[in-house]
């Protein structure tokens, strides 16, 4: 052949020289055909020399020498060349040939003229050389080869890394290639192929195992550590690959992935990685099991099964516990903080961790992950597995805690891209073992059926399976047939069988007679499978998960036992039951997908594990595994088998779900642009709100659904369109049928019968759309499952099992939507529908169907006779046993009633303002429980407030009925509000639904006939608009210097005058951070001047704010004014001799009480002139009674020693501010009530709520919004976080600074140089704060020590550190403004009722008032976080003030008792007219539904204070505290009553006391009677106002001294 001489061919050999070795290999192969083999291989062996010749030959000779090369290299007899030529071009090349064809042309054009003119211009054919061009093309193309393309160095011809730990001959090794069902194929060597008419069979024999390299060294059992021994009890070492492995695995923590074929051992590799794991948490010998969990995900549910059995016995010596979390196997919350191994499904892991909410603290947990299977990222499952890796990786980055990733997977050809995508260490971490490294190495047929009649097809593959299972048996092997349906294994036997009886082979497939033989046919005709008995004398058998178990297990011991030859299975087999052949046959690759709706090819996953069985490790020396397969699929699972296609991500086609579910916007660059269409798309659907200014992504109610209940992006926006609060149970199956879940079931023709026969059989409710669409065929298959109706074709049997497990969790998915939009019937209805489809049941069969313990017969009677379970409850069970014409069942129905679970309500309100009902409910269990029913752990009820006319839920929740409390009665308490409206409706109603039983649920009614609404507050002090008072309007110079500023703000100037210069009581409400202390002072002021001699006391409600006040005022006004000031509390007590010198007195309520108590007989009490008591909205609080007590008491001894004592109330705004002055007796002009709005700096204030049962899991979910707040609202200036407890502050510390490491410059909240803070660090004893301070985070709590907390203080008010995380006493404490305060969450432990409350109102408006620097800010900002359900209340009384009620009646009798003792009651009536000196009278009066008083009318108040007292007296008699006389008016304190008032102690302690105490008791005894005391019960781990322990530990010692006494 003479080569195509000039440019044209010289082109084409420079731009093959562009190619890679393989594409070159490609194209040489199309362009010379599979005759030119020997050419392509001496043309790539001699590549670089042909080049680099053909580019120093000079020019003119270069053609010819190239052809002359060629010729040697081909020889002469070479045929025509052909084939598409494919051109690659660089830039440059281009241009250059651009400029090529436009000389070209433009020489053609003079040619043209010069052949016209008749002359040729010399000079217009020189400008134009085309060797001048080449030389450029050729320095073009030498740059090229050193030029990266794509910015990447191409895998040109350069030596290849070599990892330690690959075994990988096939790229050690070159490959030949061929056509094979008309693709391109490399192939090993010696491959034997045969092509006929009928099929076209490819042959790969058996490699020969890898020799045993010099470095290999066997690891024995023995030479482990005792943990490695226990747990591979029974082996005596481990296989070769398990020893190349073992020390990576057992004594390293880096990432794995391991490559190896199936049967090699890898679950014993993953073993070691748990056992590294497990010897890190070892303790003095002990395995500390709560720091750490392992997660195995295994791809299907059957072998997880396997993992968990096999885990468990080998982990069960070191007491490690291993549980299956899957969709079949359920764990509680307590079983999963139990279990130290999670073995589950990728699907299983995914949700539970998606669920941010519910289970942060176990992902925090997981410190190793063991990913099986990991080749499964190329199927439709891969997305979740690449999302489960993506999310840990994030978690390893963003909390720098480690978690080890182990990969195991099939051999796959590029394994170096997964290595890196599971961030394994390709010299360290990588393990490639190729199919040398087999147990028993595989030889593999691959069988093509060319005909494409589908008939013909199943006759040859019949046909081609007969004779390779002939062949088999004949050399005396056992094969197994894999087929794809379960009655196709039964259709492929018979016929295996019937075509050996034709042939006359059938002699060979006979068991051979051994003396066991008689013992299995005995066990066989047992068999009620029919095909069983028929099959089995013939040598066959079949096997598939249709079967009865033990008939299933018969088959595999028969099989191993070698009575069965052939044994037709499907691919359950491969994966669930560990049963080996010599040769497996796949008959077929077609197998039908319920998911598709259509027929899919087998996976290489399944084709790889039933290959996995060929071989029996113990007898052969090679397995063999032959695939018949239609022809154009021969090359599709040759390449797979011979692993030359790479795995590639799926995530694409999901990362709709897979963002939604993350919502982390911390994304880069150039996945922008695919992240921000995906984000407009899930705004648009509601399901996030994406802002793209700021780029930030915040969840909403609807997405957080949709992630929890992995429902798809379309699915949503069918919702959005189509549910509304009005559908029938009809309609919402209809919608459900709609869903994009279910959109490949596809109706196919042979069904459409079956279908009909299904709708007319079982379907209860309408199937929209009918048996020709197919939602209208999920509709009619999802009822039919429902209704337990039985089905004959495979498809819709498998297409039922898919509906029915989408469907339950799409109904759910429904339920909370409806939930959260507060639709209570179609909530209602929802509900029902998840449990119908969980149970199998229709609502309107017998509840008693959810027990299997029940004869259908006894179930279909009860249904007739209309017994429901109320009558069945009050039937004796004699009486249902007659009924049901069956008298012993009845005892059984009995007790099936009893335990379907059941409670009573009962709901008492509170009206808190006209446009507020409080709820206590009462819930009380009214069942039997059984653990086989109920389990251990307890019963989950949802519970919603409903207003039936507005169809409206104002309230929902969700709580568990434990198990102890049914066993002991004890009923449990919900209280929350909920709104009211004007006129009010005449009920609303509370339902109670069970979350997983039928037919359990309870209703109460709240009814308002008797309801009566408290009296409308009365407005706002209005602020004047006054000229600001200069502070010389003081008149006293000592004074003035006293203020750092020059004019009093607006309040200050407006209460200047009363507060100064007149001596009327004053009640002052104003928002927090308006200057009330400065009309303290002025109050305090105004003493000095008029009553020198007087004392003045001031009253805060915590010691907090004492210290602070006495810090202060020690400094001004006992050093600067000369007056002396005393602290009394309970930490601090002077002597008699100080306080009686005392001007100011600083002290807490309890403690005046406690003081002024025995007033009489104590001088400095009755010199008092005024009583300036801060926070007194906390009259409302627990203890308020003290406050109430103090304030009636004065005024009491007032009336009695006729000084007038002023009073000084300062306060938050309040709703009913008059009430408080009336009892105060204050007229109008001591009265200002501002406005919460008139602070001096204004506030913004944002809710957010936050969804979520737990209370640890709601907080953690605050922290990454705490975090966007401070980035949104405060990027550099202070931010105050509020918490409930120094947990939290630790906690949420450590989250802000995982999310910070993630940012550009994880230090931005350190305003001070990291030296100076590291020479302050090291003065700080407190390891977590150590931390914390590096990165400008402040921690604050009474846990801290003194100096630790003065530290923190220093630098948070000097700006060094920007964010300070404080339990909510600094609230009160310490007055530290910043910009913006976050509270996260609004509830505290409270160890007295052992549950978590909300933080009075008062708490939070505190906190919200830190917010905002009267110096530097003019806005504050507060974001509070709270529980979703609790979103409304906040919103309405963080902007109104909140009513304050009295909390005196449940503190009566102690308080009468201190009276009775002091001597200020002595009589029945003295109390009756002692009450109605307290504010709890006044607000009787007001809201007298609120203390449960029917009307107001006189006569009905008398018996209502009479009760009261008569109660309280009694009480204090029975605790022998007081006496009552013969005329039963005259009341006598007794010494136990006077103790108790001295020592400040309840009655019911002292009462114990004198039952308990007696002369003889040692020490221990009395430390018991001691800590039951009603006093030391009420101090709570979780105390809130709990400054140290000192304070327990004064208690105790108050009681002790009385012990003495």
């Amino acid at each position: 052949m003479e080569f195509c001489s000039g440019v044209h061919h010289l082109d084409h050999v420079f731009e093959l020289h562009m190619l890679t070795h393989t594409a070159l290999y490609v194209q040489l192969f199309e362009l010379l055909g599979p005759e030119g083999f020997e050419l392509i291989e001496k043309l790539l062996q001699n590549r670089s020399l042909i080049l680099e010749r053909s580019l120093t030959y000079p020019n003119d000779n270069r053609f010819q020498t190239l052809q002359e090369q060629c010729k040697k290299f081909i020889g002469e007899n070479i045929k025509p060349n052909y084939g598409c030529q494919v051109t690659i071009q660089s830039e440059q090349e281009r241009l250059l040939m651009k400029q090529y064809r436009r000389e070209e042309k433009r020489n053609a054009r003079k040619e043209k003229q010069a052949s016209e003119d008749g002359e040729v211009s010399g000079e217009g054919l020189m400008c134009f050389d085309p060797k001048e061009l080449r030389m450029q093309r050729e320095l073009a193309l030498l740059n090229a080869r050193s030029m990266p393309v794509l910015g990447r160095q191409r895998d040109v011809d350069f030596e290849k890394i070599h990892y330690p730990h690959v075994y990988d001959s096939r790229a050690e090794a070159m490959k030949t290639s061929a056509f094979i069902g008309g693709a391109k194929v490399f192939l090993p060597e010696a491959v034997q192929r045969e092509n006929n008419k009928m099929y076209e069979e490819v042959k790969i024999p058996h490699s020969e195992p890898m020799p045993i390299g010099i470095e290999e060294k066997i690891v024995y059992i023995k030479d482990l550590d005792e943990i490695g021994q226990l747990a591979f009890k029974g082996m005596k070492r481990l296989n070769r690959i398990q020893s190349i492995v073992f020390e990576t695995a057992y004594n390293t923590n880096e990432n794995m992935l391991i490559c190896a074929p199936t049967g090699a051992g890898k679950t014993n590799i993953a073993m070691l990685t748990v056992l590294h794991e497990i010897r890190q948490h070892v303790q003095h010998g002990v395995i500390k099991k709560d720091e750490f969990k392992i997660v195995y995900v295994a791809p299907m549910k059957a072998l997880a099964a396997e993992m968990t059995n096999y885990f468990s016995k080998r982990l069960e010596p070191l007491g490690i516990t291993v549980k299956e979390l899957t969709g079949d196997m359920q764990l509680s919350k307590g079983e999963i903080l139990r279990t130290q191994m999670l073995v589950t499904t990728p699907e299983k892991w995914d949700v539970v961790t998606r669920k941010s909410v519910g289970d942060v603290a176990l992902s925090q947990l997981v410190k190793l992950l063991i990913l099986d299977e990991v080749h499964l990222l190329h199927e439709d499952r891969g997305p979740v597995l690449e999302s489960i890796v993506a999310r840990t990786l994030r978690q390893v980055e963003s909390t720098q805690s480690m978690i080890r990733i182990l990969g195991l997977s099939a051999t796959l050809p590029n394994y170096l891209d997964v290595a890196t995508f599971l961030h394994v260490n390709p010299c360290i971490g990588l393990f490639y073992f190729d199919g040398r490294f087999r147990p028993v190495p595989l030889g593999q047929t691959f069988i093509g059926i060319k005909t494409t009649n589908k008939v013909q097809q199943l006759n040859h593959m019949d046909e081609v399976c007969y004779e390779n299972v002939l062949k088999q048996i004949m050399a005396g092997h056992q094969v197994m047939v894999f087929v794809h349906a379960r009655n196709a294994t039964v259709r492929t036997a018979m016929g295996l069988r019937e075509k050996a009886k034709n042939n006359g082979h059938i002699c060979h497939f006979l068991s051979p007679q051994g003396s066991d033989y008689g013992q299995a046919e005995k066990q066989v005709q047992r068999s009620r499978n029919k095909q069983l008995r028929e099959l089995f004398p013939d040598g066959f058998s079949i096997h598939h998960a249709g079967m009865l178990r033990q008939d299933r297990s018969l088959v595999e011991n028969l099989f191993s036992n070698g009575h069965i030859k052939v044994l037709v299975c499907t691919a359950t087999l491969a994966w669930g039951v560990n049963l080996p052949a010599h040769a497996v046959v796949i008959k077929g690759t077609q197998i039908y997908a319920a998911k598709r709706g259509s027929f899919v090819d087998l996976g290489i996953l399944d084709v790889m594990q039933i290959f996995g069985r060929a071989g029996r490790p113990q007898f052969d020396k090679f397995g063999e595994g032959i695939i018949i397969t239609t022809h154009d699929k021969l090359s599709h699972y040759l390449t797979l088998l011979t692993q030359q296609n790479p795995i590639e991500s799926q995530f694409l086609e999901s990362l709709a779900d897979n963002l939604n579910a993350e919502m982390d916007p911390g994304l880069e660059k150039h996945r922008e642009q695919l992240v921000i269409e995906v984000s407009r798309k899930l705004d648009k659907a509601r399901m996030i709100r994406f802002e793209e200014r700021t780029g930030f992504f915040s969840s909403t109610d609807l997405g957080r659904t949709a992630s929890h209940y992995y429902i798809k992006y379309n699915t949503i926006e069918t919702f959005n369109e189509l549910f509304d609060a009005h559908k029938t149970d009809g309609d919402i199956l209809a919608i459900v049928s709609k869903a994009e879940e279910f959109e490949q079931i596809k109706v196919r023709e042979e069904e459409i019968e079956e279908l009909d026969t299904l709708l007319n059989d079982f379907c209860e409710l309408p199937a929209p759309g009918g048996v020709e669409n197919n939602y209208g065929k999920i509709n009619i298959l999802l009822q039919t499952y429902i209704s337990r109706g039985e089905m004959d074709s495979f498809s819709l049997i498998s297409d039922s099992a898919y509906v029915a497990q989408n469907a339950a969790r799409i109904v759910r998915a429904l339920f909370e939507i409806a939930l959260r939009k507060r639709w209570p019937a179609m909530t209602y209805r929802l509900l029902n529908l998840s449990k119908v489809i969980d149970k199998r049941l229709w609502g309107w069969v017998s509840p008693l169907r959810q027990f299997s313990v029940l004869p259908p017969s006894v179930l279909s009677k009860l249904e007739e006779k209309n017994l429901t379970i109320d009558k069945m409850k009050d039937m004796r069970k004699d009486e249902i046993g007659h009924m049901l014409h069956h008298v012993k069942i009845g005892l059984k129905v009995k007790q099936c009633v009893h335990q379907i679970p059941s409670i009573i309500m009962e709901a008492t309100i509170q009206p808190i303002t006209r446009t507020v009902l409080r709820v206590r409910l009462n819930i009380a269990p009214d069942f039997t429980w059984n653990d086989q029913v109920h389990g251990t752990v307890g019963e989950p009820w949802w519970i919603w407030v409903e207003d039936p006319t507005n169809d409206h839920i104002y309230h929902s929740e969700y709580f568990i009925i434990q198990k102890k409390q049914v066993m002991t009665k004890e009923p449990q308490l919900l209280v929350f509000t909920i709104p009211i409206f004007e006129p009010l409706p005449s009920q609303y109603y509370i339902r109670a639904v069970s979350d997983r039983w039928l037919g359990a649920e309870a209703v109460c009614i709240i009814n308002f006939q008797h309801l009566i609404l408290p009296e409308r507050h009365p407005p706002h002090t209005e602020l004047l608009d006054l000229q600001p008072l200069p502070v010389t309007a003081l008149g006293h110079r000592e004074y003035e210097v006293l203020y750092k500023f020059t004019h009093f703000n607006p309040i200050q100037t407006q209460i200047f005058h009363t507060l100064y210069h007149t001596d009327c009581n004053v009640l002052l409400g104003a928002p927090t951070g308006s200057g009330k202390t400065v009309a303290a002072e002025l109050a305090i002021f105004r003493v000095f001047n008029k009553y020198p001699t007087s004392k003045a006391v001031y009253i805060a409600p915590l010691k907090a704010l004492v210290r602070e006040r006495i810090e202060d005022w020690k400094v001004r006004i006992e050093e600067k004014l000369g007056k002396k000031v005393v602290e009394l509390t309970g930490d601090v007590t002077p002597d008699m001799r100080a306080i009686a010198q005392a001007d100011l007195i600083v002290t807490t309520p309890e403690k005046w009480d406690g003081v002024s108590r025995s007033w009489q007989n104590r001088s400095y009490v009755q010199k008092v002139s005024i009583l300036i008591i801060d926070e007194i909205h906390l009259l409302g609080d627990e203890r308020g009674p003290v406050l109430e007590v103090i304030v009636s008491r004065t005024n009491f001894i007032s009336s009695h020693t006729e000084k007038p004592v002023r009073v000084v109330g300062l306060s938050t705004a309040l709703a009913n501010a008059r009430d408080l002055a009336d009892w105060l007796n204050i007229n109008q002009m001591g009265l200002f009530n501002f406005r919460p709005s008139v602070r001096p700096v204004p506030l913004e204030v944002h809710i957010q709520g936050f969804p979520g049962q737990h209370y640890c899991p709601r907080m953690a979910s605050m922290n990454k919004p705490a975090f966007q707040a401070i980035r949104s609202h405060s990027p550099a200036k202070p931010v105050l976080i509020f918490v409930s407890s120094r947990r939290q502050t630790r906690l949420t510390a450590l989250d802000l600074i995982a999310f910070l490491a993630t940012e550009d410059d994880p230090k931005q909240w350190l305003k001070m140089d990291e030296r100076e803070m590291n020479d302050i660090i090291v003065t700080v004893r407190d390891s977590n704060l150590k931390l914390t301070l590096a990165f400008g985070i402040g921690m604050h709590h009474a846990g801290l020590h003194e100096r630790d907390r003065k530290t923190v203080e220093e630098l948070f008010v000097n700006c060094k550190i920007q964010v300070l995380i404080a339990t909510s006493t600094l609230a009160w404490g310490v007055n530290f403004p910043a910009h913006l305060v976050i509270v996260k969450g609004t509830e505290y432990y409270d160890g007295k009722t052992r549950r978590y409350v909300d933080y009075p109102i008062t708490d939070v408006l505190q906190m919200m008032g830190r917010a905002g620097r009267p110096q530097f800010d003019d806005q504050g900002k507060a974001v509070i976080l709270v529980h979703d359900i609790k979103k409304d209340f906040y919103k309405k009384f963080l902007y109104e003030p909140f009513p304050v009620e009295s909390s005196l009646l449940e503190v009566l009798a102690d308080h009468l008792n201190a009276e009775i003792a002091a001597g200020t009651i002595t009589s029945k009536q003295d109390a009756m007219d002692y009450i109605t000196w307290t504010y709890f009278f006044r607000r009787l009066i007001m809201n007298p539904t609120y203390y449960n008083l029917d009307d107001v009318s006189h006569d009905t108040m008398n018996k209502y204070l009479s009760s009261l007292v008569e109660k309280s007296l009694f009480d204090l008699e029975c605790s022998y505290c007081i006496e009552i006389g013969e005329d039963n008016r005259s009341i006598e304190p007794l010494t136990y009553g006077r103790i108790a008032s001295y020592y400040y102690l309840k009655h019911p302690t002292i009462g114990m006391f004198k039952d308990q105490l007696k002369p003889e008791s040692n020490i221990e005894e009395l430390l018991l009677i001691l800590t039951v005391s009603a006093d030391i019960f009420l101090i709570s781990t979780y105390k809130k106002n709990k400054n140290s322990a000192i304070e327990q530990f004064a208690s105790q010692q108050n009681l002790i001294s009385i012990l003495w006494h």
